[in-house]
């Protein structure tokens, strides 16, 4: 097959959905064994071309990345307008692979899209405009139309189904693969004293208030509390007090020494597509405390203390509890976390794409 994948989010800072990207780029050329073209494309600004670059070096993909003025407004636009079909630009295709960051139209071939979560139309207050405007546009019409729904949880799919109504036939689950240099041997961070560690971009439905309300009721002394995550959107509690260190935002490959590095890890999420920080801390050797939400149900298996996210006095009695079970926790995550391979997510994405040639 001749696979076009739209890598637009691999234009920005990297965060979760870029990581996904990169990494089912990886799959998908490790799963095809060179009987697939893959094709990585996206029109982008300079920048956009240099971020895509770096993010898919070594990485035996085609690239088509035209540099283009306001490449925004201009994915936008072809989206709305419905017209040239992406044909007319990459030639003959057998799958088109869009993100939430444009679906242009086509003409044959399966067309396909991936839904990392509902959050934009259960939540929209939870993220910023422009996520609802662009995500609801493809959520409420683009994506009934794919032949394809790749999901990255069984929780998102069957969400897909009942919010959006895409057949259950069309929507295959692609789960999150953990990346090589997320294993418990090599380096720790050091930031000076024991620390419990959460990774989220800061946004309200990272629920922080909650975590920080935590940290205070907690009783191990001289744990301090580490924020890792790009600035978000939208109301967040001031970081400026006692023992809560704000570490901002922290390149993927660094983020393996700061997970090993950690006494607990803690996510406390109101609602995920999957959660894949919380099997990457487990993959680091970290025992992990999260959120009650069923959303987190499949990145966490039996291998994390659970509590109710809004709920500070329980998130708190979770925290001791896991650095008191540590190496129990220890070895279940590890188990855990060796079942999610970025082989095993570019399988299942040329499984649904040959089903529905």
């Amino acid at each position: 097959m001749r696979i076009v994948v739209d890598v637009a989010p691999l234009s920005h800072q990297r965060t979760g959905v870029g990581n996904y990207v990169r990494g089912s780029l990886r799959g998908l050329v490790e799963a095809s064994r060179g009987a697939d073209e893959v094709l990585a494309f996206a029109p982008v600004s300079r920048r956009g071309r240099r971020e895509i670059d770096a993010a898919i070096a070594g990485i035996g993909v085609g690239r088509r990345l035209p540099v283009v003025p306001a490449a925004h407004a201009l994915r936008t636009l072809w989206s709305r307008a419905g017209r040239p079909p992406v044909q007319r630009v990459l030639g003959p295709l057998d799958v088109f692979h869009f993100s939430d960051w444009m679906y242009p139209p086509q003409r044959g071939g399966v067309r396909s899209t991936m839904v990392h979560d509902l959050v934009p139309l259960h939540h929209p207050e939870w993220v910023h405009e422009r996520t609802h405007r662009m995500h609801g546009a493809k959520y409420r019409h683009a994506a009934k139309a794919c032949d394809v729904v790749m999901v990255n949880s069984r929780f998102t799919g069957a969400d897909v189904v009942e919010t959006l109504g895409v057949p259950a036939e069309r929507v295959h689950v692609a789960y999150p693969g953990v990346d090589e240099g997320f294993t418990p041997i090599g380096a720790r961070t050091d930031l000076g004293r024991a620390y419990a560690l959460t990774v989220a971009t800061l946004e309200p439905r990272k629920n922080l208030a909650t975590l920080l309300d935590a940290y205070r009721l907690f009783d191990g002394a001289g744990l301090a509390l580490a924020v890792a995550g790009a600035a978000g959107w939208g109301d967040q509690p001031s970081l400026a007090e006692p023992g809560v260190l704000r570490l901002g935002y922290t390149p993927h490959d660094e983020l393996p020494d700061l997970y090993r590095g950690a006494s607990v890890f803690v996510y406390p999420s109101l609602f995920e597509g999957f959660g894949m920080p919380v099997v990457e801390a487990m993959a680091c050797g970290v025992p992990c405390v999260v959120s009650t939400h069923p959303s987190l149900d499949e990145a966490c298996g039996d291998a994390a203390i659970r509590a109710d996210p809004l709920d500070a006095d329980a998130l708190a009695r979770a925290i001791e509890r896991a650095i008191a079970q540590r190496d129990e926790l220890v070895a279940r995550g590890l188990e855990h976390a060796q079942s999610f391979t970025w082989l095993a997510n570019g399988e299942a994405h040329l499984a649904a794409w040959q089903a529905a040639r």
